[in-house]
């Protein structure tokens, strides 16, 4: 398949990917109830820093922070990895494969074509931030708001990857939902999902550090609210970048071993 075959199919993917969200609104909903858990710990991390800050976090900068983490959220996921277990599993795989373009694409404009769905639950909840805490819920300029972009494309990017390279374990496994299971808590402890991953002792903040869950919730919720300057930000965008080309290298040769031991089966 061709580089000119895949662009020329992208505006028809993501007509396509935009309709099935529009048609699909109430499971988006639901998938936004789901992930709520920033809203609690809010509330939670406001109680604890009532009497006094933790950290540099008092009230206000925990509302901003998961605040944030709630509308990166929105953005920086994917759900290849169970999509892709289901259609192994009932066969319909084989159908993508025929098409001219490859499977990875279709389910990455998929992925990106709800974006504009989601930036409507996203955008409404940084403006809450801003009523609540002021402007400095968010960057203050230009090159800052360029850097929060970058990290969020980051974040989705280390998401959708890791989801691909775990999905196509189930060519291998005949299901890999356990595994995406095990990714998904060591998301929620290493992220900055539950909380900032700055509160933890050094040597545990340390090893975050060379895991790629930071990258894809707590480096752009960081970003978003304007943690850091020029070279810091700079230095944390190189090491999220670092991590896609590494699980994009994974995904791809995940990907092109388990297709070759593809047999659809079920129905």
């Amino acid at each position: 398949m061709s580089a000119r075959t895949t662009l020329r199919a992208f505006p028809t993917l993501l007509r396509v990917g935009f309709a099935e969200a529009v048609a699909y609104r109430a499971e988006m909903l639901i998938w936004v109830l789901s992930t709520t858990m920033p809203l609690v710990n809010m509330v939670l991390w406001m109680a604890v820093s009532r009497e006094a800050p933790v950290g540099r976090f008092g009230e206000a900068d925990f509302i901003s922070y998961f605040l944030a983490t709630f509308a990166v959220r929105q953005l920086a996921t994917s759900w290849a990895a169970w999509l892709i277990n289901w259609e192994v599993k009932q066969g319909t795989l084989a159908m993508r494969l025929l098409r001219p373009i490859s499977p990875l694409w279709a389910y990455a404009v998929e992925s990106i074509a709800a974006f504009p769905m989601r930036l409507m639950v996203a955008v409404p909840v940084m403006l809450l931030s801003v009523a609540l805490v002021g402007q400095k819920a968010v960057p203050q300029h230009a090159w800052q708001w360029g850097f929060v972009v970058l990290s969020v494309i980051g974040g989705w990017a280390v998401a959708f990857l890791a989801n691909v390279a775990i999905g196509a374990l189930c060519f291998f496994l005949e299901s890999s939902q356990k595994v995406v299971e095990v990714w998904l808590v060591l998301f929620f402890v290493c992220s900055g999902y539950m909380y900032p991953v700055e509160l933890l002792p050094p040597t545990l903040r340390t090893i975050i550090d060379w895991l790629p869950f930071r990258y894809q919730i707590g480096v752009p919720v960081e970003m978003l609210t304007g943690a850091y300057g020029w070279e810091e930000s700079l230095r944390l965008l190189a090491a999220q970048w670092a991590w896609v080309a590494v699980l994009g290298a994974l995904a791809a040769v995940t990907w092109k071993q388990g297709v070759r031991r593809f047999a659809a089966f079920g129905g």
